[in-house]
């Protein structure tokens, strides 16, 4: 049977305080201090005292980071009477659903925790914490407002509080009394707000089931720790709260069995539920014993209920209704409601003020006779796919003007996760550019997970070409647009002409031979044109998610505004990927910038050309040929090689340096001040140059190259970089001296293929980094041959062993002479 653990108690430490708040201070803003994360404080008035606090809240993925000040989700300081520091409210450490990061994949679940395991029912309402301060009085707030300024979270702050006194009241005490309990105990009281009149959410609570659910009592610590549900329980009892109901096992394999059970269904106890939270210990990450949090949350029929309510509210609003996952259903659903309220015009009134909305969706089942958990069943049989297991088939398309920065976004997208990049320029077909641009992102697509549809799509022909002819070829396609908001146009100018004028020639339809005046007059026409998007008409309620970027900002902020909308809205199309660091994204964004050459040019005329242009409908080169009578140089493989994602590397170089002694750091530390670590890593398989002295590994890579590039019955055109496979590398050494720095590693076959994979090189390796432009990376072989042959110690080569099994997947791809 599960022990039966005591209260936890500490007094809080006022340095180990003053430590957590210097290190959230630090990053206030954009996040781009040390760390890589935001945070964002307010400050408010208690209420009835001169006692102010201080609320801090960080980006929902920023929790996903290492070395964090704290991961309280839900989290106020202030100062005392003495002027030191204290918290004096701390909600749960940020806790994430199972699968949804590493630590939560049932393998690592099961390898690092321990019982007893409390599963307590997640409730369906708002959250509050309750705590006491030094004068006595009682704070309750929601989870980042203490309800006495004007924020979204007052209503539930003030609810919460009177829910507070009427729970007091019924067992006799004061707000006082509980004020001062929790002082004594250094605590906070979690509970959920469960209560249909004040606000309806997806699961219904009668007035009988009304009221402030206690569900956890944290101690007010930098770190997590909490209080066993059943001392949570007595708190509940003694001061008048409702109690979370839960379920205790032993074993982590009869945790699984019991969630994998209710999910069928989605019921438990006979009421619909969101999921469950799993309360346990784990040693992950410190090596210790912690308290530690997952959940599983039953996404369906929840997520269903919710899509319905928010089109019920939108017909009600006279706004066309959006929803992308349970169509067929939601179609059904929406009729019903629909002659519900033309029936009863007051329906619509109350359902807006969050009432009466569980009665229209039971009614409607009822109607037809079916359970949530009947409706989600049939669809996975028939096969619907909703957002949030979406894994594939996500094409961006750009809606922008010249000089937007869609194309360094792409880049710096297809950088951090090796997505696919299809540029409209490069499609070099005379009839038929429209229809061959589709069928090159189709086939991207084949190759990635994502892909980006580099081209303007000012127009709203462009994006309703695009929508309908990638969709279908890949029915379930999740389209989204990377909106380039046009609103300030003069500024809009501005920002874009100075971006191409300092350009020079780097850009696809804009020469440098061409005059300034040219130049903007081109630019101007796009910008006339450009038809803003309006996700509530055709074609544009074709793309699934509308990401709405400022022309004016970097396009490192643009590209962090995409990934933090994109790991929301998708988040397995990542799969384990973490969230990239803020320096992973400047990375990315300064690879893009440097890396990016033209290899070929495609010429827009402007309207003086076109008209002065003799022969109709023939543009006339300088030399005399006409456009497309000329093919581009064919560009030869300059190399095959394992390509690996740069946030891993990146992330993994960070760990191994961020304890060394300072000698020990001095040149990756220097690569990292002069920039001059790798913008990329891979692995080189073999180089053109080699390819007469070891022609086994040349001919069987090319082989693989022209299978792979061949055009298919759906495709009129060859990819010159396809995919030829996927290896694991291991990475075992870091070697480096004063002028080079590499990773001797060792391949092995990808996830899911036995393919083996060979190094031309003596010593496979990644070079990490050199000291000057004036040493190649080709002098990692040097560098290797002399370790292998001497050592590492007095003559001047260091090297570290990677502890444990490190692993990276792979892509094996040809890499292609730069013209």
């Amino acid at each position: 049977m599960a022990q039966r653990l005591s209260a936890p108690y500490r007094p809080q430490d006022r340095q180990e305080v003053g430590e957590m708040l210097r290190g959230l201070e630090g990053n206030k803003g954009r996040g781009k201090g040390k760390g890589g994360f935001s945070v964002k404080k307010n400050t408010f008035d208690v209420a009835g005292t001169n006692i102010k606090v201080d609320s801090w809240r960080m980006q929902d993925w920023d929790y996903k980071k290492p070395n964090l000040p704290t991961y309280a989700r839900g989290l106020f300081t202030t100062k005392d009477s003495s002027g030191r520091p204290e918290i004096v409210v701390r909600g749960y450490d940020k806790f994430f659903n199972h699968g949804e990061v590493k630590d939560t994949e049932w393998r690592n679940v099961e390898a690092n925790t321990r019982g007893p395991y409390e599963l307590s029912v997640k409730e369906n309402g708002c959250i509050i914490f309750t705590s006491g301060l030094e004068d006595g009085t009682l704070l309750v707030c929601s989870k980042h407002s203490t309800g006495d300024r004007s924020d979204t979270d007052i209503s539930h702050a003030k609810a919460g509080e009177k829910w507070v006194e009427r729970h007091l009241k019924s067992v006799g005490k004061t707000k006082q009394d509980l004020a001062m309990r929790l002082r004594e105990m250094n605590a906070t009281a979690v509970a959920e707000l469960c209560d249909d009149d004040f606000e309806e959410h997806v699961l219904a609570y009668d007035p009988a089931s009304a009221g402030l659910y206690l569900h956890g009592i944290n101690l007010n610590l930098p770190e997590f720790a909490t209080y066993p549900h059943h001392l949570i329980d007595e708190f509940a009892e003694e001061w008048g709260f409702r109690k979370t109901m839960y379920v205790l096992k032993d074993d982590i394999h009869d945790v699984k069995g019991f969630l994998d059970g209710i999910a069928e269904t989605g019921n438990y106890a006979g009421r619909d539920t969101e999921g469950f939270v799993i309360r346990c210990q784990s040693k992950a990450g410190s090596g210790e014993w912690h308290d530690w949090f997952f959940k599983y949350k039953f996404d369906e029929p929840y997520l269903m209920y919710r899509q319905w309510r928010e089109c019920t509210k939108a017909v009600i609003s006279g706004r066309p209704p959006k929803y992308k996952n349970h169509k067929k259903i939601t179609e059904e659903y929406l009729l019903y409601a629909r002659q519900q309220l033309h029936k009863n015009p007051e329906l619509g009134k109350l359902y807006q003020q969050n009432h009466g909305i569980i009665k229209m969706r039971d009614d409607f089942l009822a109607s037809r006779g079916l359970k949530g958990s009947d409706i989600i069943r049939q669809e996975q049989m028939e096969g619907e796919v909703s957002n949030d297991d979406v894994t594939k088939d996500v094409v961006l398309v750009p809606a922008a003007t010249i000089g937007c920065g869609k194309t360094t976004v792409a880049l710096g997208l297809c950088k951090l996760f090796g997505w696919g990049h299809v540029q409209n320029d490069n499609i070099t077909v005379r009839k038929g550019k429209p229809q061959a641009f589709a069928t090159a992102c189709v086939n991207a697509l084949s190759q990635c997970p994502a892909m980006v549809a580099d081209r303007n799509n000012h127009q709203m022909r462009e994006r309703k070409q695009i929508i309908d002819d990638v969709s279908k070829v890949v029915p379930n396609a999740r389209l989204v647009c990377l909106h380039f908001v046009h609103d300030d146009y003069d500024k809009i100018r501005d920002v874009t002409r100075e971006r191409v004028l300092t350009r020079g020639d780097n850009h696809q339809t804009i020469h440098a031979s061409k005059g300034s005046d040219e130049i903007i007059g081109i630019m101007e026409g796009f910008l006339q044109r450009f038809e803003r998007v309006n996700q509530d008409s055709p074609p544009d309620e074709g793309f699934d998610l509308v990401i709405d970027l400022d022309v004016s900002a970097s396009s490192r902020d643009n590209l962090e505004t995409v990934i933090s909308k994109m790991y929301a809205e998708y988040p397995k199309l990542f799969g384990n990927q973490d969230m990239p660091t803020s320096d992973d994204m400047d990375a990315a964004i300064d690879a893009a910038m440097k890396d990016y050459t033209v290899d070929l040019k495609h010429e827009i005329k402007s309207r003086d050309d076109r008209n002065n242009n003799p022969g109709k409908g023939q543009n006339k080169r300088p030399n005399g040929q006409a456009n497309g009578s000329t093919k581009p140089k064919e560009r030869k493989i300059e190399y095959f090689s394992v390509q690996m994602p740069y946030s891993n590397i990146n992330r993994i170089l960070e760990a191994l340096f961020k304890d060394a002694a300072p000698e020990e750091a001095q040149m990756y530390n220097s690569l990292k001040a002069q920039r001059r670590v790798q913008n990329e890593f891979h692995v080189t398989l073999i180089h053109r140059a080699v390819a007469d002295r070891q022609p086994e590994i040349w001919d069987k890579l090319m082989e693989l190259q022209t299978k792979a590039s061949a055009p298919t019955e759906t495709q009129a055109f060859s990819i010159p970089e396809p995919k030829l496979g996927h290896a694991k590398v291991r990475l075992e050494r870091l070697v480096w001296d004063d002028r080079i720095m590499a990773f001797v590693v060792r391949l092995s076959p990808g996830e899911g293929t036995d393919q083996q994979w060979q190094s031309a090189n003596p010593v496979a390796h990644v070079t990490v980094g050199t000291a000057s432009e004036k040493v190649k990376p080709v002098e990692s072989n040097n560098l290797l041959a002399r370790w292998e042959r001497d050592g590492s110690g007095a003559n001047g080569i260091h090297e570290m062993m990677i502890k444990g099994n490190v692993q990276v997947e792979g892509t094996v791809k040809a890499v292609l002479q730069r013209l």
